[in-house]
């Protein structure tokens, strides 16, 4: 009890006992993360963003979407009943940054891809009460007639690829042909509609969706 009670009397002891404490807890926990395969493989069906939908993540941070919509379903019954099937770690090689999200303003939109069709996307972010008149989501109108600028786009691609996302050198030099003529809304929709769809085709075991 001697012990105890010196370490609870003295703050900057039970403080310097406690980092190590939580920092043994937190490597036991994380180092065996890095060498399980399951956690530095893409998972089947999981490939690098398009040009397109790359471009179109960006506008997604950009619009501070991240802020309201998570990217994460977890492992419960209520969410896999209502998003489906809950969030692997290899569904997020590619992702840099990751979007995972703490916060559900509005829905979880980690398997929103192909659940709406384009039309329905671009009607919901030019006014959202138009298809859910509930909705306290914001308009963002100006993307229907915005240009897409690409011009970053090739460094972009590059410094992912620089960092284990597989882009080969003839994706990068056609990204801004690719987009040329697209709008911001087009790019939006383009990675709204790819969202979990690689978990979609492995569940229905095919190349189609549901």
């Amino acid at each position: 009890m001697r012990l105890q009670e010196r370490v609870e009397q003295n703050t900057g002891l039970m403080l310097a006992l406690t980092l190590l404490v939580v920092s043994i807890g937190g490597m036991v926990e994380i180092v065996p993360i890095f060498f399980q395969q399951s956690t530095m493989q893409p998972a089947k069906g999981v490939v690098p963003y398009s040009a397109i939908q790359l471009s179109g993540r960006d506008i997604y941070i950009r619009e501070g979407c991240v802020s309201c919509h998570s990217q994460m379903v977890r492992p419960f019954r209520a969410e896999t009943e209502r998003y489906g099937p809950f969030s692997t770690a290899g569904e997020f090689t590619y992702e840099r940054p990751f979007l995972w999200g703490s916060k559900r303003t509005g829905p979880d939109l980690a398997r929103v891809g192909q659940r709406y069709s384009d039309e329905w996307h671009r009607v919901h972010l030019i006014n959202p009460r138009d298809v859910v008149p509930e909705s306290i989501m914001p308009s963002y109108p100006w993307l229907e007639t915005s240009p897409l600028d690409a011009t970053t786009l090739p460094a972009r691609m590059t410094a992912l690829k620089n960092l284990g996302v597989p882009y080969s050198e003839e994706e990068i030099a056609s990204a801004q042909e690719e987009v040329a003529g697209k709008t911001e809304m087009d790019a939006l929709i383009a990675y709204l509609q790819v969202l979990g769809t690689a978990v979609k085709k492995n569940e229905s075991g095919g190349d189609h969706d549901h």
